[in-house]
């Protein structure tokens, strides 16, 4: 179970006191020191987040060493932290922290001998075996001495130091076996260690961000679709800022935190797209948002339809005060009507026939849209697209959604988010990165606070398992998932063929496997039809307006809305879900039974309790399942076979469990288990 040592009094910052000239290692060699990120960059967390720092170190023979890591706040303080060995072979030492403050941290590691554990191991052993006691008590009157003279130690400690150095002149065995055994001296050094020497790694940096940038129960919706009429001829009146704002309490009442909305500015009408992708749109036809630029103006402009840039405002503030942050798209694109065609064609990629190239992600076109080129004129483009999200800045935005980051420059991203969080270091990026795994965490590690993932397209046991194992391991120093179940342009064939089942499924998981997770409207109507021979929804509301009886819907027991409710109430109860680093995977005897828990140690929860929930989903969204799980349950402290009560956070059913388990999961009713662990009395 874990279990996170406060920090301990901070002693003068050791130097490597014996590294010969020329060498890499000190006298204890340190490596693979974590967090780390790629490339160079520096490492994050967030505001809150349980930190593992880890360090290989070791000597040579068999005296034994022990490890610290020193942290640097962003205000200068220094703290000190016992490292504890993994003894599992690696040498691998390890503390989780907890890091509260924002700003730019830094950390070293500090590797030593650690001289009384390996007088009082040795001693043990002689003591126990009759031999070299004189010597040992000897040795060990010397080191108690020398400890009791450190003038850092309390009195109380050093008269007690002075009074075991006493007790092993002339020693027995006993004695000798008793002081090597003793507790508190154990305890003291454990503290204040007694070493003669000490090898540090240089110091790394780590970025800590507010919390929104790694916890989030995020919410997509259309402003146009919400208050949209549709008049007696059939024609359709665009819902505006102000029909939207009496969404937002539902918005805020189901739980969600962050409301994003898809580009709010201008769309263009040349080359607009008709309902459902096709190259003809007719009068009323509303466009895609992400086709943006108009002769009533591009990136900083909103939509007439929509509003002002007061109503916008009036918007923010409305969601604010219920509670809810807005996000806004950031799409680095122009339809061929943008202000930015005729005032900066070399902004554009032009063709040898002379026309502008147009977006494509084959066998995906997009006709309506001009991608950016940043190498003819780096220096104008990267200003301008400063200038609009400073823009957005100034109207109270504070999150950004970003439509296809990896169709632009690595170091464009780099020195944007740089710039941005240097003045403005609350405003947080997410990455709609669904593209190849190295531009994905390279995006990650350059700056982006939260990454889309591939989490939407996995699906099975074994998929889950070994993604969410890489995600909360691997990537998890500087990649932040956020587990979107379905998003304008993806409806998976799990969720086209799954039915209703697949729909809470996916939310169970995507809500308690990580503390982000997003949910694009209609998904809790259960819209699952696709356009033939796409992973869209028939009837796309990217292309169209969408009129929804939200009420209706939950009113005839039609809506998943009661579902997500209760999730993101769980998930701001149990802070063990607010956390990515600390899932762990147990057995099932049933290949579509998927089990996981995440614990939070006490020391963490800020209640004084640990935290443990345990998952148990059928993952097949068409069958009844009937397995046993087998838990790890030393995990949250319980020995194996012993028993302890769990209770359904969704049902209120209360079971007696064990480490071995039967479960039967029916994907019609309940195909997912959310337990807590109950306290043992």
């Amino acid at each position: 179970m874990l279990r996170s040592p406060a920090p301990i009094p901070v002693r003068p910052a050791a130097e490597q006191e014996d590294a010969a000239p020329g060498t890499l290692v000190g006298r204890i060699p340190l490596a693979d020191p974590t967090p780390t990120a790629p490339g160079g960059f520096s490492p994050k967390a967030f505001a809150g987040e349980v930190v593992p720092f880890r360090v290989v170190a070791f000597r040579e023979g068999h005296d034994l060493i022990g490890a610290h890591v020193r942290l640097r706040s962003p205000a200068g303080h220094e703290s000190l932290h016992r490292l504890s060995p993994q003894n599992d072979g690696t040498d691998g030492w390890r503390t989780p922290i907890a890091l509260d403050e924002p700003g730019r941290w830094s950390f070293r590691f500090e590797g030593f001998s650690d001289d009384f554990a390996t007088w009082a191991h040795a001693a043990e052993v002689k003591a126990a075996a009759g031999v070299d006691l004189e010597v040992m008590g000897i040795a060990g009157a010397q080191l108690l001495a020398r400890a009791a003279g450190e003038q850092d130690r309390p009195a109380a400690e050093r008269r007690a130091l002075k009074a075991a150095a006493k007790r092993l002149k002339d020693a027995d065995a006993e004695v000798l076996g008793a002081v090597a055994t003793d507790e508190d001296l154990s305890g003291f050094f454990a503290v204040r260690p007694l070493t003669t020497l000490t090898s540090t790694t240089d110091w790394r940096p780590l970025l800590v961000e507010r919390t929104a940038a790694g916890v989030g129960a995020w919410y997509e919706f259309f402003p146009r679709s919400e208050g949209v009429k549709r008049r007696k001829d059939g024609s359709v009146v665009s819902g505006t800022f102000r029909t939207a704002m009496k969404r937002l309490p539902a918005v805020a009442e189901m739980g969600f935190d962050v409301l994003y909305l898809p580009p709010i500015h201008p769309i263009g009408r040349t080359h607009r797209k008709g309902p459902n992708n096709t190259l003809v749109a007719g009068p009323a036809d509303p466009g895609s948002p992400w086709a943006i630029g108009a002769a009533e103006g591009g990136h900083d402009t909103v939509h007439p339809d929509l509003g002002t840039l007061a109503d916008f405002r009036a918007f923010v503030r409305a969601a604010n005060k219920a509670g809810v942050e807005v996000a806004l798209d950031l799409a680095l694109q122009a339809s061929p009507d943008h202000p930015w065609v005729d005032a900066h064609p070399e902004w554009f990629t032009t063709l040898p026939d002379g026309t502008i190239a147009y977006a494509e992600n084959p066998p995906k076109k997009y006709q309506d849209i001009y991608p950016l080129n940043f190498d003819n004129d780096p220096e104008g483009l990267y200003a301008e697209v400063l200038r609009v999200v400073e823009h957005w800045v100034a109207q109270g935005v504070r999150i950004f959604r970003v439509d296809n980051p990896h169709t632009k420059p690595l170091r464009f991203w780099e020195w944007l988010i740089g710039t941005v969080n240097a003045a403005h270091p609350d405003v947080v990026f997410l990455a709609e990165a669904f593209t190849r795994p190295a531009p994905m965490r390279g995006l990650a590690a350059a700056g982006f606070q939260q990454s889309y993932s591939y989490f939407t397209w996995r699906n099975t046991k074994a998929e889950l398992e070994e993604f969410l194992t890489s995600v909360s391991t691997t990537t998890a120093d500087f990649m932040r998932p956020n587990l979107f179940v379905n998003t304008p342009d993806i409806l998976t064939e799990y969720l086209q063929y799954g039915g209703r089942a697949a729909y809470r499924i996916r939310a169970c998981i995507a809500a308690t496997a990580a503390p982000l997770y997003g949910v694009y409207a209609g998904y809790e109507l259960f819209e699952n039809v696709a356009r033939p021979g796409s992973e869209e929804n028939i009837d796309n509301e990217k292309y169209e307006y969408k009129l929804r009886d939200w009420a209706g819907a939950e009113e005839r027991g039609d809506s998943l809305a009661p579902l997500l409710r209760r999730l993101n109430r769980i998930r701001q109860e149990h802070p063990s879900l607010r956390q990515l680093r600390n899932i762990s995977f147990h057995w099932s005897d049933d290949d579509a039974v998927l089990v996981y828990s995440k614990h939070l140690d006490a020391a963490f929860t800020g209640t004084g309790r640990d935290d443990t929930i345990i998952v148990v989903a059928n993952v097949d969204p068409h069958s009844v399942r009937e397995t046993t799980v087998h838990l790890d349950t030393t995990i949250w402290g319980v020995e194996p076979g012993a028993p302890f009560e769990v209770e359904d956070l969704l049902t209120g059913a209360v079971w007696t469990w064990t480490d071995h388990d039967y479960v039967r999961l029916d994907a019609f009713t309940e195909p997912v288990h959310i337990l807590r662990v109950k306290e043992r009395s």
